[in-house]
């Protein structure tokens, strides 16, 4: 994918998860994230935006802290304007998006052919799976196009994954990771070191192997479905620890 594609996604994803938010209540509870109700994701994805935004638009080169939407903003608003807001936020980091330049220079926080890059991979794959989580709630899932999802599997192994503290084991496992539509391979080497991410097509030496098509490898990596549901072949332990070990959820 490229920086075009990156922006559409986010585009579309966002636009879906503003509608599906109005349709489903500010209440509604979100299964993939325990606790959390449908105007959590929006003041959390809205929040993302603005944070985001604030690099990309101003070129900022230092890191801005961010724990919740009250570290961006100085007020969150009410329900009644939840869903604008969240509107308003998206629409900004999708204009500042594609109105930067090709040579942007800002802080990044993952490994990424430029910061315009990123920015935009990042979002797209944030809104994207939040997008998943207000759908779950409204019980009405749309499908991820498979090589956005391939895309995103990609950043949460091969970006995600080497700086992650928590995805370690002892003793060391090897997970390999088909997508079996888009044709896809990665290799996840987890030791009680830094995992190393390949993009081997054999995994003959594998513990474990990991195979389904690109979206259900999409929502299970990222802890929105089961991982168990998916062909899993070899040790089980990995997939068994997974939401443990890569706890991506928020």
């Amino acid at each position: 994918m490229d920086v075009t594609s990156w922006i559409s996604a986010l585009d579309d994803a966002g636009t879906r998860l503003a509608g599906a938010a109005e349709r489903t209540g500010l209440d509604a509870e979100v299964p993939p994230c325990p606790g959390w109700r449908v105007r959590d994701v929006l003041r959390h994805t809205g929040g993302v935006h603005r944070w985001a935004a604030t690099f990309v638009a101003n070129g900022r080169t230092e890191p801005l802290p961010l724990a919740n939407a009250e570290d961006i903003v100085a007020e969150l608003p009410g329900d009644a304007e939840l869903v604008a807001w969240f509107r308003k936020g998206h629409a900004a980091l999708v204009a500042a998006l594609r109105a930067a330049p090709v040579d942007l220079e800002c802080w990044t926080f993952l490994k990424a052919a430029s910061p315009l890059a990123h920015w935009a991979r990042r979002q797209a794959h944030e809104t994207t799976v939040h997008r998943v989580d207000v759908e779950s709630a409204a019980g009405a899932l749309t499908p991820v196009d498979a090589g956005l999802a391939a895309d995103g599997v990609d950043e949460l192994l091969a970006c995600f994954g080497p700086r992650s503290r928590r995805l370690r084991l002892d003793p060391p496992r090897t997970l390999h990771v088909h997508a079996t539509d888009t044709g896809d391979h990665w290799t996840v080497r987890i030791s009680t070191e830094r995992a190393g991410v390949t993009r081997d097509e054999s995994g003959d030496d594998a513990d474990t192997t990991v195979r389904g098509p690109a979206e259900r490898l999409y929502l299970s990596l990222w802890n929105r479905a089961p991982l168990r549901e998916l062909e899993v072949t070899g040790d089980e332990t990995v997939v068994q620890r997974w939401p443990e070990i890569h706890a991506i959820r928020w």
